[in-house]
């Protein structure tokens, strides 16, 4: 898809996006919040943020399936573009009522602003503080999205929450169930209640199990057709537990993951899964290539630096890698900046059971390296630096980085019963683990370096393309997850003197050394916030260090000629 305005298939798919979503019915939930009353932002200045984004076709070869799998792969790229429109009703209440109306307007504007639209999923800028673009919406994007009700307070929450029954507790904070008002005229009229997903989303989950039923009935690999089953079968029962086995299970050449996953769109409490898919070709020679790195999980895990206790002594036995290129995405994987790689399930019983996979993005990464990260490098590190940054290593740190959401803690103890860093950092775990998951990856690697399993000339080039690295991510906007932890990371490397800014040039050098120490006080230090489940402390640290420092701002503002992401267009779902 290409997010430029003016381009006509781009307006074209855009229109008939919005027309899914008013087929989908009247807006659900209640009347929207307070609204902003600021003026629509000029024509220019919209084709300006969209600008950021630098179009760029996404494609994989095909001619190593075989033609049932190529029809299969039709119908999953089908199933998979329905979670574009059950996404958008999970952001706010409004959304739908809203994309008609946009749809509505054929003007250079009107296009504009449907297009904007749909790069954020809402009326909200995710790489610009997540304030409105538009009139008649609330100022700042709701952190309820459409999983509460919208008059609802954390405090009548976490109060009802306490005099549920064990099972509803789970499903009240878990992944699969809306929270809502009992209606007018209903026992209980205005209490909270439950609606399971299957229940919520029924008009698009049934379709799309239909079609990945039809898809799994073309496929000639016995795996993905177990999966595809199973996940059909979970749209209608809620339960997503056996299709997540499943689909660790998949070895097949098509690579598809469909569902609701993560949850950084609660911004309430972190708790309710947002849907999207993936729809991806394996890379056999690339897939063999990494396999190793998941035969040292246990060792890096035993090795961490954080108290012995804390360490998980028997980590999931299976935990594959997979190097693919993408086809297709949608949901919450194709809104804002695109996913460069993903590590799932989340739920903690199939980690504990069965490992994670680690499901990396090959040709989107080369393009963000490409057309952003090695532009960056050129304007903020000094020229030795800027040197040694490369392919390789960027791509082996984000690998490292999704094999590190599963080391340290999963599951821990806290005020004497059973739960997870998830639960207990509530809105502030995004932030936190994307922060561990970065450093400790940073980590893991130089362990692998120093045990003689990764080239020691490695070091050259990891610690400056990583630097590079973060003001790539940063340029994302406070409010999302994965630069907020790269904000805190990127000040204490500095006070530390891990990354030292050269006040002559205004451009950063990397000190290997002390960047080695600082990386490993603050692996073990975000590792042992987690474990300990201290909401507190990973409050003072966010606040603290997840902010924008002038040194870090002088940088940036170099940066404004180059793109912020790619736009991509699917050549091979049109």
């Amino acid at each position: 898809m290409n997010w430029m305005p003016g381009n006509r298939r781009f307006a074209v798919r855009l229109l008939a996006a919005a027309l899914v979503w008013s087929a989908a019915g009247c807006v659900t939930g209640p009347q929207p919040a307070p609204t902003a009353t600021t003026l629509p932002l000029p024509l220019e200045a919209l084709q300006a943020k969209l600008a950021r984004l630098q179009p760029v076709d996404i494609t994989a070869s095909v001619a190593g399936l075989a033609p049932q799998d190529r029809q299969a792969l039709d119908k999953l790229i089908a199933a998979a573009q329905l979670m574009d429109p059950l996404f958008l009703r999970q952001v706010w209440s409004g959304n739908e009522a809203l994309a008609r109306k946009l749809a509505q307007d054929d003007s250079p504007r009107g296009r504009a602003e449907l297009g904007y639209f749909r790069v954020n999923a809402g009326a909200w800028e995710r790489l610009d503080a997540e304030e409105s673009f538009l009139p008649g919406v609330p100022c700042q994007k709701p952190p309820k999205a459409n999983f509460y009700p919208e008059d609802m307070t954390k405090t009548e929450f976490e109060r009802w929450v306490k005099g549920l029954a064990p099972a509803a507790r789970d499903q009240a904070q878990g992944f699969f169930h809306l929270v809502r008002r009992q209606p007018a005229g209903a026992p209980g009229a205005g209490q909270l209640t439950l609606v399971p997903y299957s229940e919520a989303y029924r008009e698009f989950l049934e379709p799309a199990a239909r079609l990945l039923r039809e898809a799994a009935e073309l496929t000639t690999n016995a795996s993905l057709k177990r999966f595809l089953v199973s996940r059909a079968d979970a749209f209608a029962s809620n339960d997503y537990y056996a299709s997540d086995v499943a689909w660790m299970d998949v070895d097949a050449p098509i690579e598809v993951t469909i569902g609701p996953y993560e949850t950084y769109e609660d911004g309430l409490f972190n708790y309710k899964a947002a849907f999207e898919a993936f729809v991806t070709i394996r890379d056999d020679a690339e897939c063999a290539k990494f396999a190793r790195f998941g035969g040292y999980l246990q060792e890096l895990e035993d090795h961490l630096p954080i108290a012995p206790a804390y360490r998980n002594p028997k980590l999931g036995s299976l935990a594959p890698i997979r190097v693919v290129d993408e086809v297709f995405c949608s949901g919450f994987a194709n809104m804002g900046v695109q996913t460069a790689a993903f590590n799932l399930p989340n739920d903690e019983r199939v980690i504990r059971e069965k490992g994670c996979k680690r499901v990396l993005l090959r040709n989107v990464q080369a393009a963000k390296f490409q057309i952003v990260l090695r532009p960056i490098a050129a304007q903020v590190l000094v020229p030795e630096s800027r040197a040694n940054v490369d392919f390789e290593p960027f791509f082996t740190h984000i690998l490292m980085h999704e094999l590190s959401h599963g080391l340290g803690p999963q599951q821990i103890s806290k005020h004497g019963h059973t739960s997870s860093p998830r639960q207990e950092l509530k809105d502030l775990y995004p932030a936190i683990e994307e922060a561990k998951a970065d450093i400790t990856g940073l980590f893991t690697l130089q362990y692998l370096i120093d045990q003689g399993k990764l080239p020691r000339d490695l070091e050259r080039t990891l610690y400056p393309t990583f630097t590079a690295s973060i003001f790539r991510s940063v340029r994302f906007g406070l409010t999302e997850a994965h630069s907020k932890g790269f904000a805190m990371i990127f000040n204490r490397l500095m006070d530390q003197g891990g990354i030292v800014l050269d006040p002559a040039t205004g451009l950063f050098r990397v000190d290997i050394e002390k960047m080695k120490a600082a990386t490993r006080q603050i692996c073990g230090e975000l590792l042992t916030i987690e474990a300990e489940g201290d909401y507190a402390r990973a409050k003072a640290l966010l606040k603290r260090y997840s902010v924008i420092r002038p040194a870090m701002r002088q940088g940036l503002d170099r940066l404004t000629t180059i793109p912020v992401d790619i736009a991509p267009n699917f050549l091979l779902a049109k």
